[in-house]
């Protein structure tokens, strides 16, 4: 038997949407510690990968470990049921064939509840080797999506280079060209902080279209971390209050010309 119930039911909400434009099925992976998901897109460009642990819901209950296979545009439709301050309860039997979402009002005047027909997916989970990035870059969740959006309408790539002067976003296309630099800002308010720590200069080119799609993470906190290291994929992370996370793997463009 799998249960748990989350009073901040739209967290869930917003993970579900944060994905499914990327992910088309993926598995709820549960265990007795946490629930996660880990997924590529149907391109192979990137990785999504959702931790959430058992302490951060209200009630937690995972007899064995068990995978949900789910269709992320189907629960979606099914999730928008939910009102914003509903509590959301997941269930599961051990042999079950579909996921019951059950939705709370707060005060407890509206229950309903949606049988989602699970699928049988063969996903094997993927090992994301430890990396020590030379480049980690914590900002405001909210101006990382407007740089994203603002550069998109430039061009389709962008360069994101880390030196001693700050963190430069760039995009040159048909258009003209953009840059927007952010320095190191010790704001008051942790969300309005960017916070540059970098090890060695570092400069990736990725495709906008990704780091769009990351974006529809913003709702889920004011703060987001971009960790980057020569040739290998960026990793940007929204922190889930104490709860837990979704990371975004991307791999950078290979220079054809260099």
């Amino acid at each position: 038997m799998f249960e748990a119930r989350l009073t901040q039911g739209k967290i869930f909400k917003q993970l579900i949407e944060a994905l499914k434009d990327l992910v088309q099925d993926a598995n709820i992976d549960c265990s007795e510690d946490e629930l996660s998901i880990q997924a590529m897109d149907s391109s192979h460009v990137s990785l999504v990968q959702v931790n959430l642990q058992a302490g951060g819901f209200d009630h937690f209950r995972c007899d064995r470990t068990i995978s949900l296979g789910f269709n992320s545009t189907n629960m979606s439709k099914i999730l928008k049921c939910a009102g914003n301050d509903d509590v959301i309860t997941l269930k599961a039997e051990d042999t079950a064939d579909a996921l019951t979402l059950m939705f709370e009002s707060p005060g407890q005047d509206r229950i309903a509840d949606f049988e989602l027909k699970l699928m049988d997916i063969d996903a094997e989970p993927l090992g994301i080797p430890d990396t020590e990035y030379q480049c980690t870059i914590r900002m405001p969740s909210g101006e990382f999506q407007r740089i994203i959006r603002d550069l998109q309408v430039l061009g389709d790539t962008c360069v994101i280079s880390c030196t001693k002067e700050g963190v430069r976003f760039s995009v040159s296309g048909d258009l003209g060209t953009g840059n927007v630099l952010l320095r190191n800002n010790a704001a008051e308010k942790e969300e309005d902080q960017v916070i540059i720590e970098m090890e060695e200069p570092v400069e990736l080119t990725f495709a906008l279209r990704y780091l769009n799609f990351f974006t529809k993470a913003t709702s889920l906190g004011g703060s987001v971390i971009l960790s980057m290291s020569p040739e290998v994929p960026v990793v940007v992370e929204y922190p889930i209050e104490e709860f837990g996370h979704i990371k975004y793997y991307l791999a950078p463009k290979i220079d054809d010309d260099a």
